[in-house]
């Protein structure tokens, strides 16, 4: 029995897991963009309804995303290092167990192959003939669910992070600058709803959910946060402040 064909449902696991990591990874953008798109019209709109300078405007648009984006990276930096962090400290007690107890793992992954659905005689082959090739590599996969050549990258997702959040709030920024006076805010709203619409939508077909009471939230949420932020504004300006 080769150990491609008592391996094959775990290999397709990595092939699943690898497209999940992939989704996971889209969809952690395109939550970013949409942090960056709700937070930033919602700074920019309040701020528009105490003033209507344009630098104004775009003196807090470029410290909302910056501060945004910036924060976003920070934190995904830290909490991807510290998942880095416990997937190296598991690898390396594996290996040391493998190195003191090669018995006790061998049979701990034919346990493990048998709970996958082999009989007895076949998982103990399959794990022979895996710890034979690469046992570090077979525990890693089988038992931690780790695979040892895409461990997660901290500066991949503070990039993704940051990009994804500037994405995002370029639009109302750019929304909020550009028109003439009058029309900053109307043309602000409908850009950020256009966008919530496509962020809503997205996130809830990544997680393979009805899109519409997503969308319906999203929007919702964006326009409360523009809504509150842009009558505190209003408040202030009246007041002078």
């Amino acid at each position: 029995m080769t150990e491609e064909g008592v391996s094959g449902p775990a290999h397709g696991e990595a092939h699943g897991g690898g497209l999940g990591a992939r989704l996971n990874w889209l969809r952690a953008a395109v939550l970013g963009a949409n942090d960056g798109i709700v937070s930033t019209a919602g700074l920019v709109v309040g701020v528009a309804g105490a003033t209507s300078d344009r630098a104004a405007l775009l003196t807090a648009g470029l410290a909302g995303l910056l501060a945004g984006s910036m924060s976003m990276a920070a934190g995904e930096y830290v909490s991807v290092s510290t998942q880095r962090d416990s997937e190296m400290a598991a690898l390396a007690m594996e290996k040391r167990e493998l190195r003191e107890q090669p018995e006790a793992e061998l049979e701990e992954l034919t346990q493990l192959l048998e709970e996958r659905g082999l009989s007895r005689d076949v998982a103990r082959e399959a794990a022979e003939q895996l710890t034979e090739r690469d046992a570090l590599r077979a525990h890693a996969r089988v038992e931690l669910g780790i695979d040892p050549d895409e461990l997660t990258n901290p500066w991949h997702a503070a990039w993704a992070s940051f990009l994804a959040f500037t994405a995002g709030a370029l639009l109302p920024l750019l929304a909020i600058v550009l028109p003439p006076s009058g029309w900053r805010v109307p043309v602000t709203v409908v850009s950020v709803v256009a966008a919530l619409v496509l962020t809503g939508w997205s996130s809830a077909r990544l997680g393979a959910a009805a899109p519409g009471r997503a969308v319906a939230r999203n929007v919702g949420g964006g326009l409360l946060a523009m809504g509150v932020t842009y009558g505190v504004g209003l408040l202030l300006g009246a007041a002078g402040i």
